[in-house]
């Protein structure tokens, strides 16, 4: 009788924990669904399957049939390869030369050039097709190797250069006269630095201002301030968005230990709003606004073109109206929203992409360029959220400083920049700016097109990516071509091309030809030869290899090669 009393006293309780676990299962629900599909959704498993992913390469026979293409067309793939080869080793001699010197001994230029292509066929390229990392000489839109060798330059110093290299030189010249007599000194101010703090205010349109050693920094620190004001635990970052390589904003592929107060979320969707809505623990939201290019991706490399299936395009009704539903999300529930311009910075307008979408953030993050040329972050934001402190708890505080915030050199050339965006015949450069990209990309469209050439263009204004439209597995073998036309990209390849404001047309057209003229001649070489797949049976065949490989190492025995060692048929002797 008791017992039947004790678990009737029980039940509330038990009522209790089940409804409770029914809510946490409903929430749980929700996150899964704003989540995007793609591994790139889903950090952790794809932290997992990166760990799974053996290594393997091909020989030089499979290298040139990895599609399974008739021998015929490999031969030619072979003939052409080799033909390459023997350009860039005659042509790029003293800066393959350099590069090699020093490959050793710098490991930021060991990953780079270990991941340019798919890397079951990185060995060959980099042997073969390397033409070196270094470069003595800019000018205007051109850049000159250590063989005297002139590209038109599409790499764009990663998004530094928006006026052109000839105006960057001018702000670091002007910047260094300004604070000459100043020198080095650390920790005391110059007074540039109340120019520059009234130049941010006026084009961000925020309270205060805070500087730091890079655009990485300046992010950590507006998520740092989010949390401290807030006092909620996470973070928002939408999938496939980049912003620098600290833990919390990279929590999958390249971040060693996982993120436990990171939601990764899909961008352009109903559910993430359902769960911004919903849960009481996010302190923030960082918006890149060149995902708007790419939603829902990662940026475009040719190491992950094993397939044609890479797709961007741009639509700014579309981002504009989602980015203002996310800002009403925001103000409603206490979230900080952050633009993160560290990449993207004055590309869209002068007053960046909170001008250009028309939506105010609580807080924005600029790099790159507006350091003038040299390296800088900056972290605009509303004044209740910059104080680093409590007025009603001393002790109680938000801890960021750094030895170079501020340099004077930096902050001399930041003026310099400033002032030449003030420029009439600056702001005459976003004049039409979208209008004339996009009448580029179209024109250069329309010339691929006609030529029957697999390859398109998807740009956000000044921002390129190149897209297959023929399923290949040699797609990455343009950026070579490329180069050989005399065309400079990042070590990314054809993911992103990035052009600076001061392209004339004419300057554009060379680039044009000499795009067209590589697609025609891998185009003859054979790489895109058609064939009877499509890129999910392609990726399927990835899969196959990827696993006999890895069930090989489960059970001890060597791992098998898809084709001979690279030793065996030695290329370019």
């Amino acid at each position: 009788m008791n017992m039947h009393w004790s678990l009737l006293a029980l039940a509330p309780f038990g009522a209790a924990a089940a409804a409770g676990a029914a809510v946490r299962l409903r929430r749980r629900l929700q996150l899964s669904r704003a989540k995007h599909r793609s591994l790139t959704g889903h950090s952790r498993m794809a932290r997992r399957v990166a760990g799974l992913i053996p290594f393997y390469e091909y020989g030089p026979d499979r290298y040139f049939r990895a599609d399974g293409a008739p021998e015929a067309v490999a031969a030619r793939r072979r003939a052409g390869f080799e033909r390459l080869a023997g350009l860039y080793r005659e042509r790029f001699a003293e800066t393959r030369r350099l590069t090699a010197a020093v490959r050793d001994g710098l490991s930021d230029l060991q990953f780079t050039s270990l991941y340019r292509v798919p890397f079951q066929f990185a060995r060959l390229a980099r042997e073969h097709l390397g033409a070196g990392a270094f470069l003595r000489a800019s000018a205007g839109v051109t850049v000159t190797d250590l063989d005297g060798n002139v590209f038109y330059d599409v790499a764009g110093s990663y998004g530094v250069n928006l006026f052109g290299y000839d105006a960057y030189k001018g702000f670091l010249e002007r910047g260094a006269e300004t604070v000459r007599e100043f020198g080095p000194v650390l920790g005391a101010y110059h007074p540039v630095v109340a120019r520059n703090v009234e130049r941010l205010r006026a084009v961000s349109g925020l309270d205060e201002v805070s500087f730091h050693m890079s655009g990485t920094e300046a992010v950590m620190q507006a998520v740092r301030l989010a949390r401290y004001h807030t006092r909620r635990s996470h973070l928002v970052r939408f999938c496939g968005a980049y912003h620098g390589w600290w833990g919390d904003v990279q929590p999958g592929i390249g971040n060693p230990l996982p993120a436990r107060d990171t939601y990764t979320l899909s961008d352009m969707s109903e559910a993430t709003l359902q769960v911004l809505r919903s849960r009481r623990d996010i302190a923030c939201i960082l918006v890149n606004p060149l995902q708007a290019l790419h939603p829902n991706a990662g940026a475009p490399a040719d190491s992950a073109l094993v397939d044609s299936a890479r797709s961007a395009g741009f639509d700014r009704a579309a981002t504009t109206a989602w980015l203002r539903r996310l800002r009403e999300v925001c103000t409603e529930h206490g979230i900080v929203l952050i633009f993160d311009e560290v990449f993207v910075g004055f590309r869209l307008a002068p007053g960046g992409a909170q001008e250009y979408f028309g939506v105010t953030a609580d807080m924005v993050t600029y790099g790159k360029t507006v350091g003038g040329g040299l390296p800088i972050g900056v972290l605009c934001g509303r004044r209740d959220l910059m104080r680093r402190y409590r007025d009603d708890r001393p002790v109680d505080i938000c801890f960021a400083r750094g030895t170079f915030n501020s340099h004077p050199y930096v902050m001399g050339a930041m003026e310099a920049f400033f002032a030449h965006l003030e420029r009439p015949e600056t702001k005459a450069l976003y004049e039409g700016l979208d209008a004339r990209w996009r009448a580029r990309a179209e024109d250069l469209n329309r010339r691929l097109a006609a030529e029957g050439l697999p390859v398109r263009i998807a740009g956000l204004s000044t921002i390129w990516t190149v897209l297959y439209t023929r399923p290949s597995r040699y797609n990455w073998m343009l950026q070579y071509y490329l180069r050989a036309e005399g065309l400079a990209l990042s070590w990314v390849g054809t993911g992103r091309l990035i052009f600076s404001l001061n392209y004339t047309d004419a300057d554009f057209a060379a680039v044009a030809e000499r795009f067209v003229a590589a697609a025609r001649t891998m185009e003859a070489d054979g790489w895109w030869h058609p064939l009877p797949q499509t890129d999910r049976q392609i990726r399927r065949g990835v899969l196959k290899e990827l696993f006999a490989v890895r069930r090989a190492e489960w059970f001890g025995r060597r791992a098998p090669r898809p084709d001979r060692e690279l030793s065996d048929a030695p290329l370019g002797a």
